[in-house]
């Protein structure tokens, strides 16, 4: 399976001190991006990491991500413009070292393997969890609703004729 998005960094360059990198997803890679995450467009992405060394050949990694995608309004239907912006931290362990435990509140644990981590496609996991589930152009409005319906369910009896 091809990646849309990938920049691999082998860990032996994370020394004691961390690592600092700016990922930026080129012209191929957003299109790719926005095919796998079904959105119009992702007009750019770039995701900083700030890798520190953990126990167990672990790293912590803050990230900062900015992207800029094309959305479908859930409302009017619209594609509009959105800003995505978001601070995340995981935890990169060694594929099969990741914890059993769904506690939602722990920090996400992503797998590497074979000595390199794939900063690419963290950035993609990222953005997929950032994005509005259920986006909204700011100037959508739901459409007020015209009903002929009587007020209340017995109304209907007072307009008809019974029959006897």
């Amino acid at each position: 399976m091809t990646q849309e998005f990938s920049r691999k960094l082998a860990i032996e360059r994370i020394g004691p001190a961390g690592y600092d990198l700016t990922v930026e997803a080129n012209a191929q890679e957003l299109a790719g991006l926005a095919e796998r995450l079904h959105l119009p467009a992702v007009n750019a992405l770039t995701c900083r990491f700030r890798l520190r060394p953990a126990q167990n050949d672990s790293f912590v990694v803050g990230g900062w991500l900015d992207a800029v995608v094309t959305q479908t309004c859930v409302v009017s239907l619209d594609d509009f413009q959105a800003l995505v912006s978001e601070h995340f931290v995981i935890r990169l362990v060694p594929a099969g070292s990741e914890n059993d435990d769904i506690d939602p509140e722990s920090i996400d644990e992503v797998p590497y393997s074979d000595g390199v981590i794939d900063l690419g496609e963290a950035a993609a996991e990222q953005l997929a969890l950032a994005l509005d589930p259920w986006p909204r152009k700011p100037d959508a409005s739901l459409p007020t609703a015209e009903t002929d319906e009587p007020a209340s369910p017995f109304a209907i009896l007072r307009q008809k004729p019974l029959r006897a």
